[in-house]
């Protein structure tokens, strides 16, 4: 069993402690903005070089799959296909997940326009490729499938795009079923204007989510939520309103390192029981000390302030300019963190 089956089913049996707090890392920038999200080189003196190549970030990968700190991996199909090949989750606590499918609201690609267009629902992974397993392992590796996937959608207020994207979640749920695969459920803010207020915004979102699940049996919802953070007020709304429903949230930007552990601390205060960050890890000087940190404050040993200072003192030991000096490194940056500071 993976440590993630153990937290779930801690969690949903009501004996939720920090410790059960899930920890998974989004490797998978390939399927939005390609080559620039791989991250640039960075030297210790903090010199930025060209874009990574896809086997340096897979080498990246494999080195969190073996800190054995994260719960989750979270790549592309293709990527965890080859990372199969190589053997990396033999024997690993670590539970893969692909990426099921690509909504062009995450089309980040150089010059392209289109996540400024309403989201419309796009799905290149074939579910029963990645169960079953395709691909021929590293010597004395074991054949592995994954039965579990991140599928995402957006609402934007428009009836013809909403109605697509709903639409296409079904097509996706029965796909799902039949090939016994599990899935968690993204769902991002509205990526153009909605003409909602921009205080309403969180609360459209949550009453989407729970409109759109309302309707789906038990063996068909997802395992948990993927949502922006939009504040206390909104997080707590949608965690207590279900308590069958486990809320997740994303990480969004880089932000500052004290954003990203404010971002763990607040939404487990307020109801969350899953991060699911990306480009927090894979864009920090040391990703596997921000890593380390991101689990001591969820487990609640550091607060998030603490944790700064103990991940520069790391930065400092291990001779790796920071990007910022630490007084910076401490600001809170995101909005909706800001309104949840004591």
């Amino acid at each position: 069993m993976f440590r993630l089956d153990e937290k779930l089913a801690r969690i949903r049996a009501g004996a939720y402690t920090r410790a059960d707090f899930i920890i998974a890392d989004a490797k998978d920038p390939d399927m939005g903005p390609s080559i620039p999200g791989a991250g640039p080189l960075r030297a210790k003196d903090g010199t930025l070089g060209r874009y990574q190549t896809r086997p340096e970030f897979l080498n990246n990968v494999r080195a969190i799959v073996e800190q054995d700190v994260v719960d989750i991996m979270l790549t592309s199909a293709s990527s965890f296909e080859l990372l199969n090949e190589q053997g990396v989750y033999k024997n690993s606590k670590v539970k893969p997940a692909i990426r099921a499918n690509d909504t062009t609201d995450i089309w980040f690609v150089r010059g392209g326009i289109y996540p400024k267009k309403p989201s419309r629902p796009f799905r290149s992974a074939s579910i029963s490729r990645v169960t079953t397993g395709t691909v021929d392992p590293a010597p004395g590796a074991p054949l592995v499938g994954t039965d579990l996937g991140l599928y995402s959608m957006t609402f934007n207020n428009d009836l013809d795009h909403d109605y697509a994207s709903l639409e296409a979640f079904a097509e996706f749920r029965y796909e799902a079923a039949l090939n016994g695969f599990k899935y968690f459920l993204e769902v991002f803010n509205p990526n153009v204007d909605t003409g909602i207020e921009a205080d309403l915004v969180p609360h459209y979102i949550n009453d989407c989510i729970a409109r759109c699940l309302a309707g789906v049996s038990k063996a068909d919802r997802p395992e948990f939520l993927k949502i922006a953070y939009n504040g206390p007020k909104a997080m707590e709304e949608l965690a207590s309103y279900d308590p069958t429903v486990i809320v997740g949230v994303l990480g969004g930007g880089a932000g500052t390192t004290r954003d990203c552990y404010e971002l763990i601390f607040q939404s487990e205060k307020y109801g969350a029981r899953v991060a699911l960050f990306g480009r927090k890890i894979n864009l920090a000087e040391d990703p596997l000390s921000m890593v380390k940190h991101m689990r001591a404050v969820a487990s609640g040993d550091l607060s998030p302030s603490e944790a700064v200072k103990s991940y520069h003192g790391g930065l400092a030991k291990a001779g790796i300019k920071p990007i910022r000096e630490l007084t910076a490194d401490l600001e809170v940056t995101e909005k909706p963190l800001k309104a949840g500071l004591a």
